[in-house]
């Protein structure tokens, strides 16, 4: 759609009230740079040097217009009530009258929890479980997740339950950890859990490896925002739902240029669904009934690119190698050997696809031997070198996948 040059709105001066220190903030100002450059608005742009917002001051209150994250309650009931156009962003409400009363662009909640649902259904999951903030987080976002993932789990008659669990900090982590490890013990096998954040997802992934939990054999993880900060803070890679955020930034700015240029605005609050869920190690699910699988793999998950052998897995579930590949067989129609060297290459594909890690310390990371045997067995494989490979794969580091 060809975007009309906003002439009306020229040297308008807009203020962007977020806190770009949170990912899910700084890709919204991203979406709204997008439009800047597209529309050719001569916005004069301000946002704070630290790129947080403490106060409403004069700077601020003087502007044009404002486009502010709204999850920010305070910030959202002061800004609800000054008469300088305010486009806010922020979580969807099932309910339409607590929408606030400005011009709205609000991320789907529902989509959200449906998302990750239909991911862990297609996965073959039929029990499920959500972790995620109390009440006295402050979060409605997080209260509206919840609130939706009670209602489609309803709806298609499928076991769940919901554990709000504690707001974390420096004090209250270990309680906060063996709390969770406690409700995680207390889950069915072959759960698939749905953490209101990636945050809250990496908590249930550490509290699992800490706890001798399986995943995704005995649970399967879901996070929600593809947050790419702490992607690498666990040893089993997450998968998430992408949020639509750059486009709820777009949106955002294209609504605001509508107001300043005195157009007609109608159709809001903006509703911006989800765009894609990535799936990663974490929901990689395959069903498991034999215990000794079960334990074997999380023991092959956590080591494989740290050299182990056959051997090794054996002892950590102390048996016969005839016997424990007899059941990797039923199970999973390879031999413990495949299933290492699978680990392994799965490790190393993932990391040329999402980091920019020189092929040499891959090779290192992954457990091989030399890089030249990493290259070698890369191209036997796939028939491309990892180069060449990460040349195809390289738009999943623009995209964020």
């Amino acid at each position: 759609m060809k975007i009309r040059d906003c002439v009306s709105s020229r040297q308008a001066r807009i203020s962007l009230l977020f806190n770009a220190n949170k990912a899910y903030d700084r890709q919204i100002i991203e979406g709204i740079g997008e439009y800047f450059h597209l529309s050719q608005c001569d916005w004069d742009i301000y946002i704070e040097e630290d790129f947080s917002v403490r106060h409403l001051n004069d700077d601020i209150l003087s502007s044009s217009g404002i486009i502010a994250d709204f999850d920010d309650e305070t910030l959202a009931a002061q800004l609800s009530r000054i008469a300088i156009p305010v486009v806010g962003v922020g979580g969807s409400y099932s309910n339409h009258e607590n929408y606030p009363p400005v011009s709205y662009v609000a991320t789907d909640n529902e989509a959200l929890v449906a998302a990750a649902l239909n991911h862990l259904l297609d996965k073959g999951i039929e029990r499920f479980a959500f972790y995620g903030l109390p009440a006295q987080a402050g979060k409605h976002w997080a209260q509206e997740r919840a609130a939706a993932f009670l209602r489609l789990t309803t709806k298609m008659s499928y076991p769940a339950m919901v554990y709000e669990g504690m707001v974390t900090g420096r004090n209250t982590w270990e309680t906060a950890q063996q709390k969770l490890a406690e409700w995680l013990h207390s889950l069915p096998d072959h759960t698939g859990i749905i953490a209101v954040t990636d945050a809250r997802a990496r908590h249930v992934l550490q509290t699992c490896e800490y706890s001798g939990i399986a995943v995704p054999e005995s649970v399967c993880v879901m996070g929600i925002d593809n947050e790419e900060l702490t992607r690498y803070l666990s040893r089993i890679s997450l998968s998430s739902v992408v949020q639509g955020t750059r486009t709820m930034g777009f949106e955002a700015a294209k609504l605001l240029d509508a107001l300043l240029s005195g157009r007609r605005v109608s159709g809001y609050p903006v509703i911006v669904p989800p765009e894609r869920v990535i799936a990663r190690q974490s929901t990689d699910y395959r069903s498991i009934i034999d215990a000794m699988v079960v334990r074997a793999m999380w023991f092959i998950r956590k080591n494989a690119c740290r050299g182990i052998t056959v051997g090794d897995v054996l002892e950590s579930v102390g048996t016969s190698r005839s016997n424990l590949d007899k059941k990797f067989m039923a199970e999973l129609g390879m031999t413990i050997h495949k299933v290492i060297h699978d680990e392994k290459f799965a490790r190393a594909r993932e990391l040329l696809e999402t980091t920019t890690l020189p092929i040499a310390e891959i090779s290192r990371l992954c457990g091989y031997n030399t890089p030249q045997y990493f290259c070698t067995l890369f191209q036997q494989k796939l028939h491309l070198s990892p180069v060449k490979y990460r040349n195809i794969h390289g738009a999943l580091l623009a995209s964020g996948g």
